[in-house]
């Protein structure tokens, strides 16, 4: 029954989910082996050609218990090369509980919650899974994961889910969009967060990228807040007129924010450096953008 169950369930996820646009056509699927995330992953794994997949464990945005949610984005990411474990099984979306409200109100991941409300502690599920899978001999994943390569990454309660585990030596990279830590405790609709302290800022070891709307963003002085905050290692922080906090998660393949992430990551992980000119450099790719707005600490 439970094997007829996920095939069902991959199914669904794989007619919902985007191919990307990368040269590795990306699938999204619910592995027996974590049924409480969702796997973005190339397609044809098994033919990789010696290339090893970068691992991305992704936190969904509104502390939502659906994968799916961000799958246009988190699939065009795949497809170019990475496997990402999404908090969260797949879903059908649900629709916002005020759809009346503009999406910068609403929140990107609270049109697609599910269930309970997510924690930070499921990033490490996600990347002990993948380090386990890689080096089991009947996982498809033996030996094809690049497991020195671990970034954690979100959307709003996401990147600061990113932000409660950051201190995990295997991580290499953060990327927190729209997901600044709160002064005081959250509460209203931010109740669900877990409260991460200021301090935590103190503990990063890595490169970390805040990406975000406009100052509509709910999340936007939170994020600069903290990009003020970070002393200790290279910081980037950018944001973009006219996008508000729901981002461009559900465009198709992530719209412009999942052109960013594309870069950011090859970059990062594979040392594109010509994805690298997007964010090195006074002249930036998106410092070049009128609508960009970009301040670095410590990356050329």
């Amino acid at each position: 029954m439970r094997k007829s169950v996920f095939v069902l369930t991959c199914l669904a996820s794989c007619i919902w989910a985007q191919e990307g646009t990368g040269p590795l056509p990306a699938v999204m699927e619910q592995d027996p082996g974590l049924p409480t995330h969702t796997v973005y992953r190339p397609k044809e794994i098994s033919s990789l050609a010696g290339q090893k997949l970068p691992i991305v464990a992704w936190g969904e945005g509104g502390c939502s218990n659906n994968g799916a949610f961000y799958k246009n984005f988190l699939g065009e990411i795949a497809s170019h090369g990475f496997l990402i474990v999404a908090v969260g099984p797949p879903q059908q979306s649900q629709p916002p509980a005020n759809p009346g409200a503009p999406p910068a109100a609403r929140g990107g991941g609270n049109a697609g919650r599910g269930g309970q409300a997510t924690k930070s502690s499921q990033l490490i599920d996600a990347i002990n899974w993948a380090i386990a899978e890689n080096g089991r001999k009947d996982s498809k994943y033996y030996n094809k994961l690049d497991t020195s390569k671990v970034a954690v990454m979100g959307h709003s309660c996401g990147g600061i889910q990113a932000l409660a585990v950051a201190q995990d030596p295997r991580i290499k990279l953060v990327i927190n969009w729209s997901g600044g830590l709160f002064t005081t405790p959250p509460t209203g609709v931010g109740a669900g967060m877990e409260n991460v302290p200021k301090e935590q800022l103190d503990k990063l070891h890595t490169p970390v990228f805040y990406i975000s709307g406009d100052s509509t963003d709910v999340a936007f002085a939170n994020s600069n807040d903290d990009f003020k905050g970070i002393t200790k290692v290279p910081a980037f922080r950018a944001w973009k007129d006219g996008i508000g906090h729901g981002g461009t998660y559900t465009q198709p393949n992530g719209g412009e924010f999942g052109k960013v992430a594309v870069a950011l990551l090859e970059w990062q992980f594979k040392g594109d450096q010509e994805a690298g000119k997007m964010f090195q450099g006074a002249n930036c790719g998106l410092c070049q953008d009128s609508k960009w707005h970009v301040e670095k600490k410590g990356i050329n």
